[in-house]
């Protein structure tokens, strides 16, 4: 990681470690002074993503087009594009069903909570033909202003499809585009510079607030959600890259370790898309694959959510004493890895998909109230498995590619 190194030396993913120990540390002082914390600290981290929001959607932009312009045929593209939705919705339909069976071998040690008087409003679910439809921008500009990251993924496949059907004649239009995608990035690297103070302000906060909630009641549920990841992660991720890239699974997780504590800090996939990028390059994912299908990930890869779906739903059902039958759990299944295409990757995201996959059963929405206070928990778990699944996906792509 060359490119993380500062003028001392010090490694970015070692500063961000050390940034990351220092924030729980200091969130455990402060429990209790939660007004304080969230007064002072966290906006400092807030000011961060603030920033990071501001840029990731230009960044998104000209990173997409530069990497269709990049492989120089249309053809490839689209052969890209199909191994990439393939490896993910396979690999998502993986995470929800390691979800619901370990959830459901390991439902007995769930606490039963109190059920009565619970609230909570679930956002308005959009059918499929409305999804389909909101995926087509119908000004230019809507995108940018709304975030709408699907959307400006769509604009910029077709800007640069448009530009290879231009052809060389037009090359100053491709170099305008590498320059610019260069200039993004380059101001995405100096407020990169900035996240060991930001994953300090982010995660002090988060424990200052919630430190006594995960020793609590919702401990259990969030240790089978944390089981899940990392079973996940291990199999599925090490299996992949082991046998369609040749590259160890040990190899693969210590490089893509500045990306996972960046990620397990902000709780947002969109945000560590820089840091993944520089991570997956250096694995050995080539730079035009890794500029397709890492944004294209952090949108519509959402395998920790999916995990987290799983083990969620199971939970709340037994609060209420329902027992998921097998059409049902087969029915989330198919929920979670639908729901997971434009769900964005910011922080939170989660709770949407899990209404919808609640309402696609016939659950209690209701029920959300009973995990909403330690979310971002689940949400910090569940952030590191979907950047480290899109990293795994450039990688084989990649690799499948040069074997072509």
């Amino acid at each position: 990681m060359e490119k993380s190194i500062d003028k001392k030396g010090m490694p970015l993913a070692t500063q961000i470690f050390i940034a990351l120990v220092l924030g729980i540390i200091a969130g455990v002082a402060m429990t209790g002074q939660v007004q304080f914390v969230n007064g002072y600290i966290k906006p400092f981290g807030t000011i961060f993503l603030n920033l990071i929001k501001w840029v990731v959607t230009p960044l998104v932009f000209f990173s997409i087009m530069a990497g269709v312009i990049s492989m120089k045929d249309i053809r490839k593209v689209g052969s890209v594009g199909v191994k990439t939705i393939i490896y993910y919705l396979c690999t998502t339909a993986i995470a929800i069903t390691i979800g619901l069976i370990l959830a459901n071998s390991l439902k007995h040690v769930f606490p039963v909570l109190q059920t009565t008087d619970l609230a909570y409003k679930a956002s308005k679910s959009a059918n499929f033909m409305d999804t389909l439809v909101g995926i087509f921008p119908s000004n230019f500009f809507a995108p940018f202003v709304n975030a709408n990251m699907l959307q400006i993924i769509v604009a910029s496949l077709f800007i640069g499809f448009a530009l290879l059907m231009v052809g060389s004649q037009k090359a100053a239009e491709f170099t305008a585009v590498e320059t610019l995608n260069d200039i993004f990035m380059k101001v995405m690297e100096m407020i990169i510079k900035l996240s060991p103070i930001a994953v300090f302000c982010l995660i002090c906060p988060v424990v200052a607030e919630n430190g006594p909630a995960v020793l609590g009641s919702l401990a259990k549920v969030l240790l089978v959600a944390y089981i899940g990841y990392i079973l996940h992660s291990i199999i599925v991720y090490s299996f992949s890259v082991k046998i369609f890239a040749g590259l160890s699974p040990i190899k693969f997780f210590k490089g893509m370790f500045p990306a996972i504590a960046f990620a397990f800090s902000s709780a947002s996939s969109v945000g560590t898309l820089p840091i993944n990028m520089d991570c997956a390059e250096s694995l050995g994912a080539d730079k035009d694959i890794t500029s397709f299908v890492l944004p294209l990930g952090a949108t519509v890869n959402m395998d920790g959510t999916a995990i987290y779906q799983g083990v969620c739903a199971v939970f709340i059902a037994s609060c209420f004493g329902i027992e998921l039958s097998l059409s049902q759990m087969l029915t989330v299944v198919l929920t979670a890895t639908l729901a997971s295409i434009g769900t964005a990757g910011v922080p939170g995201a989660g709770m949407v998909m899990l209404a919808m996959v609640l309402q696609s059963v016939n659950l209690p929405v209701e029920g959300i109230a009973l995990v909403a206070g330690v979310d971002r928990i689940f949400d910090m778990g569940r952030t590191v498995v979907n950047i480290t699944g899109d990293s795994a996906c450039a990688v084989v792509v990649s690799a499948i590619e040069r074997k072509k």
